[in-house]
């Protein structure tokens, strides 16, 4: 009686895995110091500004690394392959984050947003692991993996970040800010020394626009096409790609309200908990960009063990869950979270509570995030046309662009717009438990614009 060996993962998505590492780390790493930085006074080293200034700052970081894609998701997808638009994009990144290590005013700041903002519209590692990796029983595996690399090199950064700039990099009273992005930098261009080293466990993948790399099904549709229709110099797009293509839409529209309340989440903890939490631990004042860390250690942790229940649940008669459903336990699960910072808050009865309860708040977030983020990624690399791979991508990141330029002034009109914190926690929970009701009760309906 015979066994059937697990199929291993192709060397060329190890490359492309690990390179997150070099990304994450540096992009974490800057944007937790960028909103430290631009507020701290000049004589730390700081540009001085106010905190809705370096606020700003972070959300435009934050919200344009997610729309540079689109435009470059058109180069990828129709002039250059993905292998040589990412590493070129990797130094665009490190030249901005050097020349945020020169700041002395928020004009090289936003030099600096600029050129990473660029860069990661041509960092294509996520549409590369899409065609490296063709089994797709392995692909949502795949992904899950990838996010635990991606989270291993945003916890690198966050963690580190909070003890060099104050303790490592610090002189004289003057904070370690340029030291810090110097590093982001260096991470960066060591990346892209990394990732093109690692060109030759890639195959073909990368060479052509993704348009010219099809899949095995795309090519057998074809095949029937041109033998159905010999003089068609053009073939548009069928039925099957059009609702598939509608499909990525539809969950990147519920996208929207997922990372509105993900990144709405953080800042809670940067304003509201800082006063009402015990920050000292055995003695040491806690950094607030562990929190980041803390994320990113729970998505690490959460990921192979997602990877394996996706696994698991393949293998069964009825198949895995699909992503509809998959998204709506990741935004119920955020909803609990948010009912988790309520009770916090009825139960401190005034008083301040030790910070360590965050470590429990980052666990039950972080798990919403698995079950919903590295899949969509997956979704796409499994239903886009291979002509609109790259574009379809970068329209998973619009979602993550629209909710951060929303979730800052919905904070202003929420914690800090006079209601009570317990009551703006229990409304969001309530509005994500709709929304992952909805999820599952059209579930059948939404899986049918998928199926063939």
């Amino acid at each position: 009686m015979g066994t059937t060996a697990k199929k291993k993962y192709p060397k060329g998505f190890w490359i492309c895995g690990c390179t997150e590492i070099f990304e994450r780390l540096s992009y974490y790493l800057g944007r937790s110091l960028i909103l430290i930085f631009v507020t701290a006074s000049v004589a730390e080293g700081g540009l001085g500004l106010s905190n809705s200034q370096g606020a700003t700052m972070q959300s435009l970081l934050t919200a344009f690394a997610y729309l540079g894609p689109l435009i470059g998701g058109v180069v990828a997808d129709r002039w250059i392959g993905g292998r040589y638009t990412t590493p070129v994009g990797m130094l665009i990144v490190g030249i901005g984050y050097f020349c945020g290590s020169l700041a002395t005013s928020p004009t090289m700041v936003y030099v600096m947003i600029f050129c990473v903002s660029a860069g990661l519209g041509l960092f294509k590692n996520g549409a590369m692991i899409g065609r490296i990796v063709t089994d797709k029983d392995q692909i949502d595996g795949a992904f899950s993996i990838r996010y635990s690399l991606v989270n291993t090199g945003a916890f690198i950064g966050t963690f580190a970040v909070g003890i060099l700039y104050k303790d490592v990099f610090a002189h004289d009273g003057v904070l370690g800010f340029s030291p810090c992005f110097k590093l982001a930098a260096l991470s960066m261009f060591l990346g892209a020394i990394w990732f093109t080293w690692g060109w030759r466990f890639m195959g073909d993948v990368g060479k052509k626009p993704f348009k010219l790399e099809k899949t095995a099904e795309e090519l057998e549709m074809e095949k029937q096409r041109k033998e159905e229709e010999k003089n068609m110099k053009h073939q548009p797009l069928t039925l099957v790609e059009k609702k598939r293509m509608g499909a990525i839409f539809l969950v990147s529209g519920f996208s929207i309200i997922f990372w509105i309340f993900w990144n709405l989440a953080y800042l809670p903890v940067y304003y509201y908990w800082t006063e009402n939490m015990n920050w000292v631990v055995a003695g040491y004042e806690v950094p607030t960009t562990w929190f980041d860390a803390a994320n990113s250690f729970f998505c690490v942790v959460f990921g192979p063990l997602t990877a394996m229940l996706w696994a698991k649940l393949s293998a069964t008669p009825q198949g895995d869950m699909s992503l509809f459903r998959k998204t709506g336990i990741g935004i119920g699960i955020l909803g609990i979270a948010y009912l988790f910072f309520a009770a916090l808050d009825v139960a401190r009865g005034g008083e301040k509570i030790s910070v360590l309860w965050l470590i429990v708040f980052a666990a039950i977030f972080t798990l919403g995030e698995m079950f919903f983020s590295p899949l969509g990624h997956a979704f796409i690399s499994k239903y886009s046309p291979s002509r609109y791979l790259s574009t379809m991508m970068a329209v998973w990141g619009i979602a993550t662009f629209i909710s951060s330029l929303c979730y800052g002034p919905l904070y202003g009109a929420t914690f800090e717009g006079g209601f009570k914190f317990t009551s703006v926690c229990i409304v969001i929970a309530i509005i994500a438990a709709v929304s992952a009701i909805v999820l599952f009760v059209l579930d059948k309906r939404l899986s049918k614009l998928v199926e063939d």
